[in-house]
């Protein structure tokens, strides 16, 4: 009766979502399954697992997309669920269905939710039916002039989007109808080829809005709840790099309405289990629906630390029938906290993406601190995954302090062997526009000169160099060691 929920539960990703998915599992004596391509034969995910299970493929991303694989990776060690985490398969409809009809537990909504919200234009339309607020916009309909005649009609600028798009890709600013038809096309080729649907539509452009989402939970049976809402306006290439919770500077009343909004829509779907709403936020105070994300957010860290909850926990009780962990009266909120996205990537070079070698990691120790990650000294970064190579999240009384904490655990943090973002991260932060709160998702191209990196000293550099190199003892005992053979000498002086 007071056994675990689940038996064994297959982790359908890696890295440090793998990593934080295994560590609630341990909490709760549940057994861990990873899965891995050979490229990562011993990585951290697969050591800490209680088993993993190698998967092939033309490169890691092909093993980690196979379905077929991982469901029969997941019935040969018995596990009887699977958690997707982020990324990869997790919002994808037919591997829901298909784990579902292999008998296994999905940690996630179902495939039929997934199809209705994980599509932009059937989730608009569904949204718009909820009475959420919903941006012009213009459906595609096969006919590329009726599509551009109506996208006139609205005005502009325009946001040309994938309707099966993320992460940024598929998507385009459009400001004159000079723009149009050749955005349209560009938008249209780049979600054919990440997504494997050419789809698009178009909807107007809200000129420096926020980004604001609002996490969700659900049972399935017309039951939902809010955890707070998140702000997630600081991006580059429409790609978060700085969240935080709650939202910064939102009015009372406008934060109680949009996460209704979330809530009402979420128990309109029966949605079940963990979901994020997302809205664009305008200066005027308007908002509308963006999408629904039917996962666990990268971001999730900053609500867990200001309701105290186990998001990850609460998806695997839902999963298995519990219900939720909360009514709506019982959720808190205490005090603010910030997620730092430390990426593999040159803020100087408009963020292209690195590669290296790690070659050392110090983290900084605090009790308010976090830093979610899957690094190994001597790991190797490649092109073969995203960027993103840890997150730091620092929970504060209040923003301010909030802000400050992460500033200093920034500074203390050493990622050396791969360029990272780690001080434009900190530069971010210290803005005054940051501290004050107005923030945007343009935020990163207004402020691109003062967030620069400062021209160093080469000689301050290689000083301050030697001296950190000399706070490590082990550099510090093989630097000042006595070589062979005078060492076997003793105390003898020439």
């Amino acid at each position: 009766m007071g056994g675990p929920l689940f038996r064994k539960v297959l982790i359908a990703n890696r890295g440090e979502i793998a990593c934080r998915v295994m560590r609630t599992l341990a909490e709760m004596e549940i057994a861990s399954v990873a899965i891995y391509h050979r490229a990562e034969a011993r990585a951290r995910h697969v050591r800490m697992a209680d088993e993993a299970v190698e998967i092939t493929g033309d490169t890691p991303v092909a093993a980690h997309l196979d379905i077929d694989q991982i469901i029969k990776a997941a019935r040969a060690t018995g596990a009887d669920a699977i958690h997707p985490g982020y990324g990869f398969l997790s919002e994808n409809a037919r591997f829901a269905a298909a784990v579902a009809a292999a008998g296994i537990t999905f940690i996630g909504p179902d495939a039929e939710t997934i199809s209705l919200m994980g599509d932009k234009i059937s989730a608009r339309n569904f949204a718009e039916a909820q009475g959420v607020p919903v941006a012009p916009s213009v459906m595609p309909t096969g006919d590329l002039d009726a599509f551009i005649a109506q996208a006139e009609a609205i005005g502009f600028p325009l946001l040309i989007k994938a309707t099966a798009g993320g992460g940024g890709k598929g998507m385009n600013i459009v400001r004159g109808a000079s723009e149009l038809r050749e955005a349209a096309r560009l938008a249209s080729s780049e979600a054919q080829r990440y997504f494997g649907d050419g789809r698009v539509y178009a909807e107007t452009y809200v000129e420096r809005p926020r980004h604001i989402e609002v996490q969700v939970l659900g049972d399935g049976k017309g039951g939902a709840i809010h955890l707070f809402e998140r702000e997630c306006s600081v991006q580059r290439r429409f790609q978060k790099i700085i969240e935080e919770a709650p939202s910064a500077g939102l009015p009372e009343t406008l934060r109680e309405e949009i996460c209704a909004s979330a809530v009402r829509l979420s128990a309109a779907a029966n949605y079940k289990n963990a979901g994020t709403v997302e809205y664009i936020l305008g200066a005027d105070g308007r908002f509308f629906f963006l999408e629904m994300n039917t996962r666990l957010q990268v971001e999730h860290p900053v609500t867990e630390m200001i309701t105290g909850l186990d998001l990850v926990r609460s998806q695997i009780e839902i999963a298995a029938g519990k219900g939720l962990p909360l009514k709506q009266d019982q959720v808190k909120a205490n005090g603010h906290a910030i997620e730092c996205r430390v990426c593999a990537e040159d803020p100087e070079h408009d963020f292209m993406p690195e590669t290296g070698t790690v070659q050392y990691l110090g983290v900084p120790e605090e009790p308010w601190l976090r830093f979610e990650n899957a690094l190994d000294q001597g790991q190797k970064i490649t092109a073969d995954f995203d960027p993103m190579l840890a997150k730091l999240v620092v929970h504060g009384g209040d923003r301010g302090e909030a802000v400050d904490r992460s500033i200093a655990a920034l500074h203390d943090l050493a990622l050396l062997g791969v360029t990272t973002n780690i001080d434009y991260l900190a530069r971010v932060l210290d803005h005054g526009a940051f501290r004050s709160g107005d923030i945007h998702t343009d935020f990163v191209a207004q402020h691109r000169e003062a967030l620069a990196a400062p021209d160093i000293d080469p000689v301050a550099l290689v000083q301050a160099l030697a001296a950190s190199a000399l706070g490590f003892r082990d550099f510090r005992d093989l630097a000042l060691a006595t070589p062979e053979p005078y060492a076997a000498i003793g105390g003898w002086r020439n």
